[in-house]
């Protein structure tokens, strides 16, 4: 008897640009490939696009700190005339009502954009066969294998778990779990103070739960201006938060009973209902089979890209949480915007230049451009303006005093190279700075127009007198003949 024949396996499809994963670095690549006319193929593991940002982060964080802010605003806006507290038994899921709502809204609106555009999506789990071949297993287990002149990698990543962190998903969680949680509970320790773990403890501190942060730096969010930070952890405090920086923790375990006990290295104990670990991300590789392409995770567990997000392997890139910080939406899509208009020989543009970073904690923390450290170290100083939520009428209407615009200008107080904002709205704000970057703008372009009454916007213009103030004391008698220009930076002793 003879054995069965095994069947014959489908015929490679070919592709310009094959794109593996859907979060925001992937569909921006898939759309911008389409747009260019290119026949584009995006593979995705899971049931529908958005990836990790729409399923289990961006979104459904975003939506509960909406929650947390109306609850907070209510009681601000109102004088505290009505009396508010946070019932023992909330839910978690209660305050998340809309989630769903919001995640299906936003992957329709991705999906519809890939049918739009013509791209075709295939669901399964891809792995390479060679450098320009990939095998994509589908649910049922059938196999088909795509082709592509340019691959795109763009799958994301996952918490990082410690070796010393027990994350059970229960009492110590990540930050793909934290949103689990059945109720709401009184007191929560975070490692960490990266973006997730500012934005996770700054919600919950403003929803009344006690919440402790540790992180061996001495200030959270280290890449964002020191003033701006500094504003963050004042009014985590004002909302009953604890920030312990320059501190690690040695060991955490659940004690049986009812705390998490995290240990630190000079013996202090803190003790929480929960713990959440946020003690970094690992680039979600391993089922890619990256030898097979001729490519290798670094020691930090992610690829290695050049400017324009080039692997090793030249028609291969990768892009988003893959190739690590920032690692944030906004520059995900610009990665993914820019891989592809590299490898199709297409303008760049210059958005990389201009990214801005968003930070939705409570408050909001965006900025773009230099900071008042990095213009001064590459210029040799710089002219700082500041504007105070407090001194405008639309900060004062809106019970949110507590927040500051800072514009950074070069040494002669004239060309914007930068801005940084904290307070309600600043993710918003931040693009009118952006559009002063991309434009060239000079301060006096605040100064001379006018902006709607009252408004947040007006921050710009008090900011920017700020700096026509402290220019006109530095040089009464006018600019000196010679300054130093953006194009030839001067040099600090």
């Amino acid at each position: 008897m003879s054995s069965p024949v095994p069947p014959s396996p489908e015929p490679i499809e070919t592709f310009d640009v094959v794109v593996i994963g859907s979060g925001p670095a992937g569909h921006k690549a898939t759309i911008q490939a389409a747009k260019a006319g290119k026949r584009v193929l995006l593979v995705e593991r899971e049931t529908n696009v958005g990836g990790a940002c729409v399923h289990r982060g961006t979104i459904p964080s975003k939506t509960l700190r909406e929650t947390a802010l109306a609850f907070t605003a209510f009681r601000r806006k109102t004088g505290e005339v009505f009396p508010i507290t946070v019932r023992e038994d909330l839910e978690v899921a209660s305050l998340m009502t809309r989630m769903e709502e919001v995640v299906k809204a936003h992957e329709r609106f991705m999906t519809e954009q890939l049918r739009r555009n013509g791209a075709t999506k295939l669901h399964g789990r891809a792995r390479f066969l060679d450098d320009r071949t990939i095998a994509v297993e589908q649910v049922r287990g059938n196999v088909r294998r795509a082709r592509g002149e340019v691959i795109i990698i763009a799958t994301g990543s996952q918490p990082r778990a410690p070796a010393d962190v027990p994350i059970d998903h229960d009492k110590i969680l990540d930050s793909d779990s934290i949103l689990s949680m059945t109720w709401l509970p009184r007191s929560l320790t975070v490692l960490g103070a990266g973006v997730i773990a500012s934005e996770y403890a700054s919600i919950f501190a403003a929803l009344g739960v006690k919440v402790t942060m540790i992180d061996k730096g001495m200030r959270p969010l280290a890449f964002l201006d020191s003033e701006i930070a500094d504003k963050f952890v004042a009014a985590f405090k004002r909302n009953g938060g604890c920030y312990l920086g320059g501190r690690r923790h040695v060991k955490v375990e659940w004690d049986g009973i009812d705390s998490v006990v995290t240990t630190l290295d000079d013996g202090t104990e803190i003790r929480s209902e929960r713990l959440l670990c946020c003690l970094g991300r690992i680039s979600n590789v391993d089922d890619l089979d990256l030898a097979a392409a001729g490519l290798a995770v670094n020691e930090r567990g992610l690829l290695a890209v050049d400017a324009h997000c080039a692997t090793k392997v030249p028609h291969i890139y990768a892009v988003g949480d893959v190739i690590g910080p920032p690692a944030l939406a906004s520059s995900s899509m610009e990665q993914g915007r820019r891989a592809v208009c590299h490898a199709l020989g297409l303008s760049l543009g210059h958005g990389s230049e201009t990214i801005p970073a968003g930070i939705y904690t409570i408050p909001e923390m965006s900025q773009v451009g230099l900071t008042e450290i990095e213009a001064i170290k590459k210029y040799g100083g710089c002219l700082v303006g500041r504007a105070r939520y407090e001194e405008l009428a639309r900060g004062q209407i809106s019970a949110i005093q507590d927040g500051m615009l800072k514009l950074v200008a070069d040494p002669g107080g004239q060309r914007v190279l930068g801005v940084q904002i904290v307070g309600e709205g600043a993710c918003e704000l931040i693009h009118v700075g952006q559009m002063a970057l991309i434009g060239g703008s000079d301060v006096d372009s605040f100064v001379d127009n006018i902006f709607n009454f009252p408004t947040l916007a007006e921050a710009y213009r008090v900011a920017a007198l700020d700096i026509v103030k402290q220019r006109a004391k530095l040089f009464p008698n006018g600019l000196p003949a010679v300054m130093p220009t953006l194009d030839a930076p001067l040099k600090t002793a």
